[in-house]
């Protein structure tokens, strides 16, 4: 059957730029279908602008606080809507690389336009009909708004919306514990907002290490953010122009909460729904397409990466996902018998609060269920790095989980600048290196001391249980002593 290209990417997000970028310039014909913007919701509404965001609310706070240092100022006045001025900045100064302009001049396509897939080898936007040895869509996910009594018509912000403000709310309720959630709060908070974030869990982050998400907590509340925990939002009206939101247990009312804003930060959801999935014979659910390792559908010329398949929604594994989609989709003869796969043993995040929280690899709890007793904790604080002395940020820890052997399982760091000091066990971790590989001189006064310190816990902890060791050493020396 002739087609009209070699591979047709449908959503230009991260990971969908990557497949097109990669396949053009091996010279593939390559078009690229996007319904907004090209960059997704990474530039546009995630990463990019909360990341600024998050540094614009850091300084704030670092002012008003300089008398840890001896350096005394006025309380810091706030611009807000320069601060958010200063995020489209960063936003259009990124903007370039992901500009249809680059794209185009790489060889792609550029389609602006929603389609749907027709049948199994063909996907129609704007009336035309693209035919194509393979497909890969990458359309990403959009924000999960929970199914609570008046929220629509009260009215509510997203990531979508919450970078574009020209005023700052003076009090704002955030619904979700998560990582958007609590980076938000704090932000908003620093900024000069009263934040209350309301978590649905016993610990906001649920999905880290309960050791590291008790110390962001403990942060957050000494800041003056309230956090209502094992807490729904339950119904939300408006009285006197104000917003106000009752939470609480599942069961009964709550309590009443008063805000000028509501932001939502409640999980994502796969967009899907437009794409006519079914005439293409691809399977999918709530998490998003189902795919194989091979990141093949249920339809062998379509594949799927990124947020729209579920799994890790990060920037960063999108990216990954992509190369492993754009390899089996270029070159599917080859690859449809030996396929390349995706490998999701060592996959970090960072959540950019302060402290920052890191991990990568298995909790203590999962290394525990799958090793039993073959399981070392190695846990150094940061109040024993001496430049985290210096710099006054003692709060937090590293912990990184071993088998006796050295093995690393995973790694938790929360504290300054836990996102950079992850990486260096992420590459113990991928090329298989023992946790004695981090024990290895690094520059003092540093912070990534902290590795290094928590890798030498190993022999410590194995010394101080092997008694018949420790006995032969007693002898040995008191038998040269004796000499």
């Amino acid at each position: 059957m002739a087609v009209d290209y070699d591979i047709v990417v449908i959503g230009g997000g991260s990971g969908g730029l990557v497949v097109a970028s990669v396949a053009a310039q091996l010279k593939a014909k390559v078009a690229l279908v996007e319904k907004e913007k090209l960059g997704g919701d990474c530039l546009w509404y995630g990463c990019v602008p909360s990341k600024s965001l998050i540094h614009a609310a850091r300084v704030a706070y670092e002012v008003k606080h300089g008398s840890r240092f001896g350096i005394y100022t006025d309380a810091p006045k706030i611009k807000f809507e320069e601060a958010t001025g200063y995020v489209q900045s960063v936003i259009k100064a990124i903007e370039p690389h992901d500009s249809p302009e680059r794209f185009r001049g790489l060889g792609v396509e550029v389609i602006f336009g929603s389609g749907q897939f027709v049948d199994r080898e063909t996907f129609e936007v704007n009336g035309r009909q693209l035919k194509a040895r393979s497909f890969v869509v990458s359309t990403g996910s959009r924000p999960a708004i929970p199914p609570v009594e008046g929220l629509q018509e009260a009215g509510f912000l997203t990531n979508e919306k919450v970078f574009s403000l020209k005023e700052r709310p003076d009090s704002l309720i955030v619904i979700g514990a998560g990582p958007i959630g609590c980076e938000l709060g704090q932000s908003f908070h620093r900024l000069g907002s009263q934040v209350t974030i309301i978590a649905s869990r016993d610990q906001i982050m649920p999905k880290e290490d309960p050791e590291a998400a008790a110390v962001v907590q403990e942060q957050l509340e000494s800041e003056g953010i309230r956090i209502l925990k094992n807490s729904r939002a339950k119904k939300v009206e408006i009285i006197d122009g104000k917003k106000c939101l009752w939470a609480g247990p599942k069961d009964g009312e709550g309590e009443k909460i008063i805000a000028d804003e509501i932001l939502v930060s409640a999980g994502r959801i796969p967009n899907v729904d437009s794409l006519n999935l079914e005439a293409a014979g691809v399977q999918y659910g709530k998490k998003g397409i189902k795919v194989g390792l091979d990141l093949r559908t249920t339809n062998p010329r379509i594949l799927a990466c990124g947020d729209v398949i579920g799994g890790y929604q990060f920037t960063h594994v999108a990216g990954y996902e992509a190369v492993v989609a754009v390899t089996n989709a270029m070159f599917s003869p080859i690859t449809r018998l030996k396929p390349s796969k995706a490998n999701y043993r060592v996959i970090p995040w960072a959540t950019f609060t302060e402290p920052e929280l890191a991990r990568v690899g298995l909790t203590e709890q999962q290394a525990r269920e799958r090793y039993g007793d073959d399981v070392f904790v190695l846990k150094q604080p940061f109040a024993g790095v001496d430049r985290a002395q210096a710099e006054n940020a003692t709060k937090g820890f590293g912990k990184i989980i071993t088998r006796a052997n050295g093995e690393i399982l995973g790694a938790h760091i929360v504290g300054p600048s836990a996102g950079e000091l992850i990486h260096e066990v992420v590459l113990a971790m991928a090329n298989k290196l023992p946790v004695k590989a981090l024990t290895g001189i690094h520059v003092y006064p540093t912070l990534s001391e902290v590795n290094s310190k928590a890798g030498l816990l190993l022999n410590k902890q194995k010394f101080a249980k092997n008694e018949g060791l420790q006995n032969f050493l007693k002898g040995f020396f008191n038998f040269m002593r004796s000499r």
